[in-house]
């Protein structure tokens, strides 16, 4: 065997379903030198082994495009290459059997309404007419996707394979990758025993093996592999004589799958935390080198509580023979996503690892890199699969606790505001968290923890998720009247924080943003957009001293905005470094009425209207301790963002609190911040604008100037789309509501002549405690968007009337100051 070439443009390192899907995108899509190494065979590792089940169900957005967009491809390989794949489309059926497993479906579903994936919630006559086998005394409702089924992991590995070589791709096996050496210019050599070859790019999609790879240059993946069984039995009558393919069932009490193979039933269940098995011992010492299409040993006493639990909801299954137990790998990354793109710190080097559900992902995902390796920007937006949500927090140990935790909560109830404890807190902590870590509630940011409500004696405390209004409704109404009247901290360490500087930096700035550069001593708020126009980031942008730039971006876009940042730099020859604060640097944020009467007791500085000015910013003291003040606070009032070295965070927090105490401070969290920032019709990247909405729809044309003079990306991307016109706008809602409040991703119905219809989704939203009604952002279609317009927004299965309002609700501290100066009234 020969490698039969030296040079590519992109090397795939694995040839699992992933690898092998990606090679088959890239070569259709017209790449020339695809080369594909896999170091045994195809579908070795975790492929061959696979169950193979394919739904159409995700509770993510956008991962729902990457499960459909894979059984469309499905649907037709076998047509385009000729190869079988033994795809079963019988749909699947998720069973609630408690009450508030009902609350999620109706949950799930208004997140699917304005999709176009089928997803029905049926009643349990339904579900016994679509499985007649199933024992319904505990059934209560059933969540239907027509169209999901299984496929032969095998036959579509090979499919996939034949469809890569028909357009070109070379599929090289045994080759073994034994070393990676990246050149001064970018290129890859990637060694093998039958030589070197030459590339462009490489994308390491070696499942199990990944993290090998990830080692060959000095990266961790934070990968680890579990063992996942299922179970497969000989011929049930009862199965034999049924006339169609029984639907997949999904019994998330019981915590396992189960399918029609054959004429018998196979199931794999997901044991809970403490009695799952991970394979530890490959994390420390590497794979074993001979493993490929092995297995381990089968253990039924671990899994034996399911394999009850299915008895009882199949009764057949009681007289059925086991025949066959598969206890095989499978990789987890420590949330169960994987990691899918390009990675930070490293140049050219792609990733597509960490899938725990690598079949229904490998058609999607194997596109969705293509096009973005294609075309330099992803086709939508996937940050929550981005690998750089992973850092140098993310230990061996971090990822162990966390992968447990996920394969056991693998069926757990996904409530709004999901908290998991497992692996917290990790060694990436505020100088506050232990300050302030038993008097509130926290959240977890990107490794950080972050306040997410305080406690007051007489609160019900602790961590109760819940569909409807929860322990936190009424303390976050106290901590938002806290910064309407008063004054109150909050610990923003978690933010992304960079220094810029060199000859290039204002050059680069003005390249990479569509806002002007701000001027020296001052702030401003920019946008990073894609060369289509879409919204790749949002961070605040102060120039500190001449050429010398701060940039603060949200916790989790720290590695994402920074990747983007340095791929500029380098692409564009720019003589200007960018260097990560984000670990060293705290952030405090005081916010309020009397923010400046508090914080002007501590500093000489004048502090005044007329001396420090909303969006400018400066170094000072406060108590002799240095930082970066800027006057900017998410909240929309009154306040000063404190930028601190990490370990002057308690002394500056004490200074603080001490200084305010006849005003009356106290903390707030990011519960309350949220609540704030709707109010004032702020916008958040992540919600209303992301890779998948342009700035123009999302109403940020204020902080866009396409009559700069420099060629930022994406200028002339969007001066087509302002051109051609909007489709859809971003408008704001309040909706009438009972005990439920809408965050974000539900449908909104418009009530038209015919009938009622879903014509958009929120994006975010939460209680408006000033106006004692629930708000929201949503986009809808423009001939929609005026101010007036009677909506409907769907929550928890019902629909509840919403109205288009004049943004925002309450003006911004600045502006109630520039119409009082004026002699007007202003809204609060």
């Amino acid at each position: 065997s020969s490698l039969g070439k030296d040079r590519a443009d992109t090397v795939i390192i694995g040839g699992g379903c992933v690898g092998v899907s990606l090679a088959y995108h890239l070569a259709k899509a017209g790449l020339k030198d695809v080369v594909l190494l896999e170091k045994s065979e195809l579908t070795a590792g975790s492929t061959w082994h696979a169950a193979g089940l394919t739904t159409y169900f995700h509770p993510g957005i956008n991962l729902k495009k990457i499960h459909a967009y894979s059984i469309k491809l499905y649907e037709k390989l076998e047509e385009e290459t000729g190869q079988p794949v033994g795809f079963h489309q019988p749909g699947s059926i998720r069973i609630a059997s408690t009450p508030t497993r009902v609350d999620e479906f109706k949950y799930q579903m208004t997140r699917a309404g304005w999709h176009p994936t089928e997803q029905y919630l049926i009643t349990p006559e339904k579900v016994q007419e679509l499985c007649p086998l199933l024992n319904m005394d505990k059934v209560l409702a059933g969540l239907y996707n027509p169209g999901d089924g299984h496929i032969d992991p095998y036959s579509l590995t090979m499919a996939l394979a034949a469809g890569a070589r028909k357009y070109g791709a070379q599929l090289n096996y045994p080759v073994q990758v034994t070393n990676l050496n990246s050149r001064s210019d970018g290129m890859w050599e990637v060694e093998t025993p039958l030589g070197i070859i030459q590339a462009k790019r490489i994308v390491n999609t070696a499942g199990f093996w990944a993290r090998d790879i990830g080692k060959m240059i000095g990266l961790q993946h934070p990968l680890i592999p579990v063992h996942h069984q299922y179970v497969v039995t000989s011929t049930i009558p009862e199965v034999k004589a049924l006339k169609t393919e029984l639907p997949v069932i999904r019994d998330l009490e019981g915590s396992y799958y189960l399918r029609q193979e054959r004429d018998g039933l196979l199931f794999g269940p997901y044991e809970s935390e403490e009695k799952m098995k991970l394979q530890e011992s490959w994390v420390t010492n590497g794979v074993p080198p001979g493993f490929g299409k092995e297995l381990f040993e089968s253990d039924l006493d671990r899994i034996m509580e399911h394999i009850e639990a299915a008895m009882e909801m199949v009764p057949i299954l009681r007289k059925a023979d086991i025949v066959n137990t598969i206890a095989g790998p499978i990789t987890y990354s420590p949330d169960i996503l994987p990691m899918v793109g390009p990675h930070q710190g490293v140049r050219n080097y792609w990733v597509a690892i960490g899938f725990g559900y690598g079949i229904i992902h490998a058609g999607g995902m194997g596109k969705y890199l293509s096009d973005w390796i294609l075309e330099g920007e992803p086709p939508f937006d996937l940050i929550e699969v981005d690998p750089n949500r992973y850092g140098k927090w993310t230990t061996t140990e971090y990822t162990a606790a966390k992968a447990r935790e996920s394969y056991g909560f693998n069926n757990i109830v996904g409530y709004p505001k999901e908290e998991r404890f497992a692996g917290r807190p990790t060694e990436r902590t505020s100088g506050l968290y232990d300050l302030l870590k038993s008097k509130c509630s926290m959240g977890f940011h990107a490794g950080w923890e972050q306040p997410h409500w305080f406690y007051k004696p007489g609160d019900e405390t602790g961590y109760k998720p819940s569909f409807r209004r929860t322990n936190w409704f009424d303390p976050v109404g106290r901590e938002y009247r806290q910064i309407m009247e008063k004054v109150g901290v909050i610990d923003l360490s978690p933010f992304g924080k960079f220094k810029v500087k060199g000859t290039d930096s204002v050059k680069l700035l003005d390249h990479l943003f569509a806002n002007v550069v701000p001027k020296v001593g001052s702030t401003n708020i920019s946008h990073m957009l894609t060369p289509r126009g879409k919204v790749y980031a949002e961070l605040t942008v102060s120039q500190l001293y001449p050429g010398e730039f701060m940039l603060v971006t949200g916790s989790g876009s720290e590695l994402h905005d920074l990747r983007w940042i340095e791929e500029k730099i380098t692409r564009g020859g720019y003589k200007a470094e960018i260097e990560n604060m984000t670990d060293e640097m705290g952030v405090l944020s005081v916010a309020g009425p009397y923010a400046r009467q508090v914080l002007q007791k501590l500093t000489n500085e004048d502090l005044s209207d007329a001396s420090f000015k909303f969006l400018q910013c400066r170094h000072l003291k406060l108590s002799n301790i240095a930082v970066t003040a800027i006057r900017i606070s998410y909240t929309g009032e009154l306040g000063w963002e404190l930028y601190h070295r990490k370990e002057d965070s308690v002394p500056l927090y004490s200074a603080i609190m001490e200084a305010g105490q006849k005003e009356g401070i106290d903390n707030f969290g990011t519960y309350a911040l949220n609540t704030l920032r709707l109010e004032k019709g702020f916008r958040a990247w992540g919600a209303e604008m992301n890779c998948d909405t342009n700035p123009l729809e999302a109403g940020l044309e204020y902080f866009v100037k396409l009559n700069k003079a420099a060629d930022f990306t994406g200028k002339q991307a969007l001066k087509q789309i302002k051109e051609k016109g909007l489709k859809r706008r971003l408008v704001y809602l309040t909706l009438e509501t009972d005990n439920v409040d809408p965050e974000g991703n539900e449908s909104v119905w418009h009530n038209g002549k015919a009938r009622t219809i879903v014509i958009g989704n929120t994006t975010s939203g939460c209680f408006s405690y000033g106006a004692q009604q629930s708000l929201a952002f949503a986009y809808v279609p423009m001939e929609l968007s005026k101010v007036g317009q009677k909506l409907e927004v769907e929550l928890l299965g019902k629909n509840y009337p919403a109205t288009i309002i004049q943004e925002p609700l309450v003006l911004t501290e600045p502006t109630r100051m520039r119409l009082q100066r004026k002699g007007e009234s202003p809204k609060i």
